[in-house]
């Protein structure tokens, strides 16, 4: 049998590893403290990005550290709204209302530098 070449492995590598993300699921959980605007809109936002973009393919679990302090306090939560991913890794932490739609994607590794938001919900 005859080796491929190293580009063509590579590629082939490539295609299978972005095959693998594109399928992967994300496992997330928001904090936010009560009630407030900024977590209502944290908790909408963050659900518009997942449905647009992970649609099938999330676990996102809403903590109100008012009523759960320990679980805030397990992860070293020191700001609200805060959303922390821990699947797929590496970790990943965003803080503030989740309105950047572009800066959330590309912690999520769902767009790559230099991409635009096509649509009215980039920041």
């Amino acid at each position: 049998m005859r080796k491929q070449p190293s580009t063509l492995r590579t590629l082939i590598g490539f295609e299978a590893a972005a095959a693998k993300l594109d399928s992967a699921r994300y496992v997330m959980r928001l904090y936010v403290a009560g009630s407030t605007r900024n977590s209502e809109r944290a908790i909408m936002n963050i659900r518009r990005i997942c449905e647009a973009h992970l649609q099938g393919r999330y676990d996102l679990e809403v903590v109100d550290i008012s009523q759960h302090p320990e679980l805030a306090e397990g992860e070293q939560i020191i700001a609200a709204p805060t959303l922390v991913k821990t699947l797929p890794l590496p970790l990943r932490r965003f803080i503030g209302d989740m309105s950047h739609t572009e800066n959330i994607l590309l912690g999520l590794d769902l767009r790559k530098a230099g991409d635009r938001v096509t649509t009215d919900e980039g920041h």
